[in-house]
């Protein structure tokens, strides 16, 4: 490991040393051509060395890189090739190369931030919409469309000017893209973002120096270089290996990092019309501002309808948790008591009969065969009785080994023969003992589930394995309690 990390570290630091002996020779010497044409092309072979070396998940999308970083390579070569012969022409096959670049570069950032979320993640989609919306906006008003339509050059090289920016808006959203989506955040996934942003503010850098009619731009180079550096140390670093595996959550949170963020880039829109309201009313790109506000209302708006979406399911999905038991599913003991004051509320017109059923000798059967045994009979037990009960019937853990079952719309003698054919399907060769109470007219549920508990102790009492069905109110005093249940 110490070796290998070694190599990105070695690369790193030679990276920079070069990127400042680049700065030594003079403008338009070969020495300065050779130097970017080296680094430019060193970066394709760290890449492959890297993915060579140590083989990470998913090694196409590495290749696709490289590929998108050589055509890069290639169109720099053309680029100092007409530098060294005073022959810069304005749109060059370099400027074609370059555009060819971001195709592969998009590709691969785009599969890696798919198989870093598992598939399609809708929040970090929209917040990458929202994000190059915006910036989008910007760039379109303050560079694209003065660029596209300036009264200097050519029609060619006026599209081909205002083409950089939208290219440069592909790599601030592919960047957003990966940045929020869930991942791990390793040195090497840290390093290839840092690329990606250094080459992008030197490009927009660039541009808006150019714009302004700036005469020393050359030490923008600066940042494409360190961009290669950083793209092979990236593909160099050990952690390269999880880069491209799938994250353990599907979709990163909405940190209040990402909700200032997103509330400044929505905010982009009114500066925008603030700042061409101020410079006087003829400046305004109305159908511009109304677009991308139009694009960012709607944006936002699904992204606020997802969370809403998101906070919804995770309540009924809190609610489930709170309503059921952790061991066997059915419902507990507190959606048992609400369920069955709601039905003696509801349904004073039908027959409502409470059943507890208690599992009998589970004491026994726990020191017997461990409690693992004993949880894993309760767990069954349930299923299998929950199989049988009808549509309409709740069926919950009361406490300990003991449950609760809720019959609506059934006589006693159904009722009976309902908790009998769950006896018969207990697992394990068990039994329980079970006391089934009928709702009075006016009866209360503690009334209600009282006499059942009597009749649950009377079938205990008078030898356990059947079912009693109470009569009478119990008396005051309570039967005392099987030693052993």
């Amino acid at each position: 490991m110490g070796r290998r990390t070694s190599w990105w570290a070695a690369w790193l630091v030679g990276g920079v040393a070069a990127t400042g002996l680049y700065f030594a020779f003079p403008v338009g010497s070969v020495g300065l051509f050779l130097t970017y044409s080296a680094i430019a092309f060193s970066s394709v072979v760290a890449t492959l060395i890297g993915v060579r070396r140590h083989r990470p998940a998913h090694p196409s999308v590495w290749w696709v890189l490289a590929l998108s970083h050589a055509i890069a390579a290639v169109g720099n070569t053309v680029y100092g090739w007409y530098l060294l012969h005073d022959a810069v022409v304005f749109p060059s096959p370099a400027d074609a190369l370059f555009f060819l670049s971001y195709v592969p570069l998009a590709g691969a950032v785009l599969a890696m931030a798919r198989i870093r979320t598992g598939g399609r993640d809708r929040g970090a989609l929209l917040d990458s919409a929202i994000i190059a919306t915006g910036f989008g906006l910007l760039l379109w008003t303050f560079l694209i469309r003065p660029a596209a339509t300036a009264t200097t050059g050519d029609t060619l090289a006026r599209l081909t000017n205002a083409a950089y920016p939208v290219v440069d808006l592909l790599v601030l959203a592919l960047l957003a893209r990966l940045t929020i989506s869930a991942g791990a955040r390793t040195v090497s996934f840290r390093m290839l973002c840092a690329a990606m942003a250094l080459g992008l503010f030197s490009d927009l850098s660039f541009a808006i120096a150019s714009m302004v009619g700036a005469t020393e731009v050359g030490y923008f180079t600066a940042g494409w270089l360190l961009s290669y550096v950083l793209y092979g140390a990236a593909a160099l670093h050990p952690s390269v290996g999880s880069l491209t595996e799938p994250a353990q959550v599907r979709s990163a949170p909405l940190t209040r990092r990402r909700l200032v963020l997103l509330t400044a880039v929505s905010l982009l829109a009114p500066a925008v019309l603030a700042v061409q309201g101020l410079t006087g009313p003829d400046h305004i790109d109305w159908a511009g501002v109304t677009i991308g506000s139009v694009v960012l209302f709607l944006l936002v708006l699904s992204r606020m309808s997802g969370l809403v979406d998101q906070v919804r399911q995770q309540s009924e999905r809190l609610t489930l948790l709170a309503h059921s038991d952790g061991l066997t599913g059915v419902p507990n003991r507190r959606a048992w008591d609400l369920r069955l004051e709601a039905i003696l509320t509801e349904r004073q017109d039908r027959a409502v009969h409470v059943a507890l059923l208690d599992l009998d000798h589970f004491k026994r059967f726990n020191d017997t065969y461990g409690h693992q045994a004993g949880d894993r009979l309760l767990k069954e037990a349930a299923a299998a009785w929950t199989s049988r009960l009808r549509a309409g019937d709740l069926l919950a853990r009361y406490g300990g080994e003991e449950f609760g079952l809720l019959v609506v719309g059934a006589g006693d003698e159904q009722t009976l023969a309902l908790v009998n054919r769950l006896r018969e399907a207990t697992p394990g060769d068990q039994t329980f003992s079970a006391g089934v109470a009928c709702r009075r007219p006016g009866e209360q549920p503690a009334s209600l589930v009282a006499r059942a508990d009597a009749a649950l102790y009377e079938a205990k009492r008078t030898g356990r394995d059947r079912a009693v069905l109470a009569g009478d109110p119990p008396p005051d005093r309570r039967m005392p309690e099987p030693a052993d249940h």
